[in-house]
């Protein structure tokens, strides 16, 4: 009786789990390589309703603003509308952010060719820039 119980407990196992690997090969595949360089990336600030996005491509950004409220402000607010490689330099990836002790200071960094510029996003569009670093 022991045995008869202990086959079918095994049996029942090896059913349950051959089912599992058939559900899993079913689901789809990603495409190899989709998400490891993304074209857009955001990063937090230390404003609870700030990030910045980032094309990680060619630098351009802006800052995205969301809200609980009606009363409140979301939308984008651009920080860089240029690219700062040539079209045929862009390459997912290029460029990412890094926070400064300041909570409106970012440096971008070209991980291609070492370049970095200094990242300043504001609410006040004359407190916004995007200055390389020399």
């Amino acid at each position: 009786m022991k045995n008869f119980i202990f086959i079918s407990l095994l049996t029942l196992l090896t059913l349950s789990s051959q089912g599992q690997i058939q559900n899993n090969s079913a689901l789809p595949k990603p495409i190899e390589g989709q998400f490891e360089n993304p074209i857009y990336k955001l990063f937090p600030t230390e404003n609870y309703w700030t990030f910045i996005k980032l094309d990680t491509r060619n630098g351009k950004m802006s800052q995205v603003h969301f809200t609980i409220s009606e009363e409140g402000y979301e939308g984008e607010l651009i920080l860089n509308s240029d690219s700062l490689v040539l079209t045929s330099e862009e390459v997912n990836g290029r460029f990412t952010l890094y926070p400064t002790k300041n909570m409106y200071n970012f440096i971008l960094l070209d991980q291609i060719n070492g370049r970095t510029y200094q990242v300043q996003w504001n609410s006040e569009k004359e407190k916004r820039f995007v200055s390389r670093i020399y």
